[in-house]
């Protein structure tokens, strides 16, 4: 997961983690996105190719996924295959999000 690389590359900062959902075709190319345009392009793009590379690597290796879920850290990423392309979430996992918690009797 190369765009990993893209949050620890350089000076040490805080930079808030991207939240929305990316639709990607075949090739890689952003087809919609609901991620805040304070992301670069290239870098969303880097992350559809990534998903698309492991849903290929997953057909070549003859197991195809149909979803992926991957948590990096703070940052949970959740994948679906669409016909040779993908819908990718992106959802930052802080503190102030609720936890489930049963409810005891």
């Amino acid at each position: 997961m190369g765009f990993l690389k893209r949050f620890f590359r350089g000076r040490a900062g805080v930079q808030q983690l991207p939240t929305g959902t990316i639709t990607v075709d075949r090739q890689g190319r952003i087809v919609t996105s609901t991620v805040s345009s304070a992301y670069p392009q290239n870098f969303l793009r880097e992350i559809g190719r990534d998903v698309l590379d492991l849903f290929s690597e997953a057909r070549t290796a003859q197991m195809p996924l149909a979803e992926i879920s991957l948590q990096f850290g703070s940052l949970h990423i959740t994948a679906r295959e669409l016909r040779g392309g993908a819908i990718i979430f992106l959802f930052p996992q802080t503190a102030l999000l609720a936890t489930p918690t049963r409810s005891r009797p």
